[in-house]
């Protein structure tokens, strides 16, 4: 059983009940390509019985890792993310709410969804000296006479534009 499935019982039955949730737990395989959770996931939430089902309400905190895309240094930074999330017993195609089922609540998902929006699609240095990593045979911030140089470029220089 996930650690984020929590039993709402007690406010299925109880119109305009609420419950404040506090869980640290580890979500596997959260990230892409250029930038991972770091674990756990620290969740600050409320949840609140509404006619519709149940709200939860309030912040997702993790930390995240990857490289830089210029320089590729490791890099990691704390993500807060505020939610406020419908969960419904019969949530109907294309709606943007996740079900309750039974009486329980699964919040990995809305973890899943919350998280991996806010990760940088393209991690870089807030470094002053952040500057390209060196890769042989390739010339990065040419000069002029430096392209120059270079037979294969000659004809384009002579280019009136």
């Amino acid at each position: 059983m996930s650690a984020l499935r929590i039993d709402v019982a007690d406010l299925l039955t109880h119109p305009g009940a609420r419950r404040p949730v506090h869980l640290e737990a580890a979500v596997e395989g959260l990230g892409t390509k250029v930038a991972r959770i770091a674990e756990p996931v620290r969740l600050d939430l409320v949840l609140e019985r509404v006619p519709d089902g149940i709200v939860a309400r309030g912040e997702l905190h993790a930390r995240w890792e990857g490289e830089c895309g210029t320089c590729l240094r490791e890099l990691s930074a704390d993500l807060a993310v505020g939610v406020a999330e419908l969960f419904e017993h019969h949530p109907l195609e294309g709606d943007d709410t996740y079900p309750i089922e039974g009486h329980e609540i699964d919040l990995e998902q809305l973890v899943r969804d919350a998280l991996v929006l806010e990760l940088p699609l393209a991690p870089v240095c807030d470094d002053r000296d952040c500057a390209p990593a060196d890769t042989p045979g390739v010339l990065i911030g040419a000069t002029d006479t430096e392209a120059a140089a270079d037979p294969r470029w000659a004809a384009l220089s002579e280019l009136e534009l």
